[in-house]
């Protein structure tokens, strides 16, 4: 059947405008992440040294709910951190597989300068989800002027902590966030992980955090470094208590509330982790995520949806439509896989993943479906094996906005 002409020149004009958007996206992705600091290209020599007291210069907080198969390793590459003196305080938050255990059992080396304690917490108390309320049991034995949040799955290299407090230091940042490397295993998830990254240019622009002018703001759970004083400015973890991302929420506040200095930094294979376990682990890994990232608005997620929808499935109508619809779909295809170049820092993903986005648009779209879906029909959020009702979570969040 053929489509009307009306029907056809609307699906061409929308493809050449959906092109024009990717590729002015891409262009600014590829040169703005390339102008941020990359901690591993810099000259030591022109960073600020740290103190030379005995004091830590920076509180390490590790929460972690049922991480035995990765707690150890996150810890010790901390323990083997060099050229600082840090606090690790490892919060042990209701853990039944032998994560405390695991957390008890490790020594610090005392050739190192390093101090770790332990916190194990039995119940949660009203009115807290756990994890900010494990941030906050390591906030209130932090000793530093510093502090990193992190999570129990996260790998760091020895010159990663002294490197990034440093450029904190001499940026005088009050935030700074530092880009994970995600590595993946398999095609599916490399694609996933592209397209995640790739549609993340149009919800944060990551170069542009660190100019007070602009809007964006953000935060990442792998790596969020905070002056304490710039913590208690925004109201501490307390504000944060009914949070689910409370990384992204506290990058907001002290950016846009606070109008403190935030900023992010690159460092490849500084920071690592495995972000998905498979092409479809991403189902699950936004369950909670996605819906409260919206602030769990119905219309804010029809609308995101809709037009995901259209990402994927209206260059494919495109193509049919003769050469110019063909020249359409190639250059909002080449728009997706510049993008997904300029994102070579965070990831060394091939831009000739950009072929699967239509498909892994899809697959985001159920994630994003299914969060709102199960977050509804629970009436709120389960996170690590807890209801928390979906009242408590809309009156406690934070009226912050993505993108």
């Amino acid at each position: 059947m053929t489509l009307p002409a009306a029907v056809q020149n609307t699906i061409l004009v929308t493809a050449w405008l959906l092109a024009l958007i990717w590729l002015l996206r891409a262009l600014q992705a590829f040169f703005g992440i390339r102008a941020m600091l990359d901690l591993t290209e810099i000259d030591e020599s022109a960073l600020p040294p740290l103190s030379e007291e005995s004091s830590p210069h920076l509180s390490v907080i590790v929460p972690a709910r049922n991480e035995a198969g990765s707690i150890e390793a996150t810890l010790r590459s901390l323990f083997a951190q060099t050229g600082i003196r840090l606090q690790i305080v490892a919060v042990d938050d209701r853990s039944a597989d032998g994560t405390g255990e695991t957390m008890d059992s490790l020594v610090v080396d005392s050739a190192t300068p390093h101090a770790y304690e332990v916190v194990h917490i039995r119940e949660l108390p009203a009115g807290w989800l756990g994890k900010p309320h494990a941030l906050a049991r390591g906030v209130g034995l932090a000793r530093a002027p510093w502090v990193l949040f992190t999570d129990a799955d996260v790998w760091f290299a020895p010159c990663a902590l002294q490197l990034a407090l440093r450029a904190a230091v001499r940026e005088k940042a009050d935030h700074l966030v530092l880009a994970p490397t995600l590595f993946a295993d398999s095609l599916g998830e490399r694609a996933i992980l592209a397209t995640i990254q790739v549609l993340g240019h149009f919800i944060a622009r990551l170069w542009k955090i660190g100019d007070p002018r602009a809007k964006d703001a953000f935060g990442v759970g792998g790596f969020t470094l905070v002056r304490r004083e710039a913590l208690a400015a925004v109201g501490g973890m307390e504000r944060l208590r009914m949070e689910v991302v409370e990384d992204v929420a506290l990058g907001w506040l002290i950016k846009r509330e606070a109008r403190r200095h935030s900023t992010m930094v690159l460092g490849p294979d500084l920071v690592r982790l495995r972000w998905l376990q498979g092409m479809f682990g991403i189902v699950r890994l936004l369950e909670k995520n996605a819906f409260a990232g919206l602030r769990f608005s119905v219309p804010m997620m029809t609308v995101v949806c809709l037009a995901l929808l259209i990402d994927a499935l209206l260059p494919i109508a495109a193509l049919t439509l003769g050469p110019w619809g063909v020249c359409a779909a190639i250059a909002m295809y080449a728009g997706i896989g510049v993008g997904i170049y300029a994102n070579r820092k965070l990831n060394r993903l091939s831009p000739l993943l950009a072929v699967l986005f239509a498909p892994c648009v899809l697959v985001v779209v159920w994630t994003f479906l299914r969060s709102m879906l199960l977050t509804l029909g629970r009436g709120g959020v389960v996170w690590r094996g807890t209801l928390y009702p979906l009242v408590g979570l809309r009156k406690g969040m934070v009226p912050f906005r993505m993108g």
